[in-house]
């Protein structure tokens, strides 16, 4: 599939959603609401039908894209860098640790810009640690880094239950219950222009460097001979990487295995060139993440929480992964 391809696709699911709910809003009426804003319409639609598309409908929307993007070019990112596709944000400990500086926000009583900045600070301090302890052990390799992202993961996973055990269980223990299970339910325009600042400024300088991570895939020496500075791209790297997966994780909880799943199936549809597939990746990323966001809102008479759609559909991919290892990695 051509990346013109993938955005065609994105673009069907867009309108798509808005057609998804309890409340409905025949076609047309939602391309009328939505071109209402650049031309001048005469409207023909209830007052209940632009409510629920542009303060409802809209905001999720945006909302699932931005995460999605935000979580997949996150992934591809890791791993790049690391030189492995089996590498996520989730097995880093970037999620965990910024679920635990999350919890610890709302925990504290903190707004939602409050939170976001203690999910970043979490998923900074937990792949840094997950960094230093792989990077002490030249022998292990990528294994060794990936054995201590599970480490600090479980160490940030230990806090968020700590913050759960000592929290109020009348209010702020059901708050941090279901925001960890991932939802999009009661997102607004003005969390999600919270949030896409620093995903933006994360994912811009990934798409300016994507090129390089190619060299990257051909090892650090390799790479030092091409004139690159490995350890300053690296970092980075990282950083950029850990702003966007602490930010979407700030705004909608944990959502695991998309890092993992949407650039691996990129890899497959376009190649491992950085070029094409972190794009690529950011594009499909946000178009499964707004997919899964339907499903949970019309599978059940209540609201599915994102985080267990996701690893329902990422266990048995991952399974598939392991299996077939890392086919398509390689450049050819």
């Amino acid at each position: 599939m051509r990346p013109l391809g993938v955005a065609a696709v994105l673009a069907a699911v867009f309108l798509a959603s808005f057609l998804v709910g309890r409340y409905p809003v025949a076609p047309h009426t939602v391309v009328a609401i939505l071109a209402a804003k650049l031309v001048p319409l005469t409207p023909f639609w209830p007052s209940q039908a632009e409510t629920v598309v542009w303060a409802i409908r809209l905001p999720r929307i945006l909302a699932a894209m931005a995460v999605g993007a935000a979580l997949s070019a996150s992934g591809a990112a890791f791993q790049g860098v690391f030189r492995n596709p089996m590498v996520s944000p989730d097995l880093l400990g970037v999620a965990a640790g910024a679920g635990f500086g999350a919890a610890l926000g709302i925990l504290s009583g903190m707004g939602g810009g409050g939170v976001q900045f203690c999910a970043f600070g979490g998923g900074l301090v937990a792949v840094a640690a997950t960094y230093g302890i792989g990077a002490g052990d030249r022998s292990g390799g990528v294994l060794t880094l990936v054995l201590a992202g599970i480490i600090v993961g479980t160490v940030a996973s230990a806090g968020i239950a700590f913050t759960k055990y000592v929290a109020d269980p009348h209010n702020t223990l059901p708050a941090i219950t279901f925001w960890l299970m991932g939802s999009l339910a009661s997102v607004s325009l003005r969390d999600l222009g919270v949030a896409a600042l620093p995903m933006a400024a994360g994912l811009l300088p990934l798409l300016g460097l994507r090129w390089r991570l190619n060299l990257l895939t051909f090892g650090d020496e390799e790479a030092r001979a091409l004139g690159v500075d490995v350890i300053r791209l690296r970092a980075i790297v990282i950083v950029a990487a850990t702003l966007m997966t602490a930010s979407a994780v700030a705004l909608a909880g944990i959502i695991g295995l998309v890092g993992l799943i949407v650039p691996h199936l990129v890899r497959l549809l376009v190649g491992p060139d950085y070029r094409v597939l972190l794009p690529t990746s950011t594009v499909l990323g946000a178009a499964f993440l707004l997919v899964v966001d339907d499903l949970a809102r019309v599978l059940t008479a209540g609201e599915v929480p994102l985080g267990i759609l996701t690893s329902l559909v990422g266990a048995p991919v991952f399974l598939i992964l392991l299996r077939n290892g890392a086919k398509g990695w390689t450049r050819s």
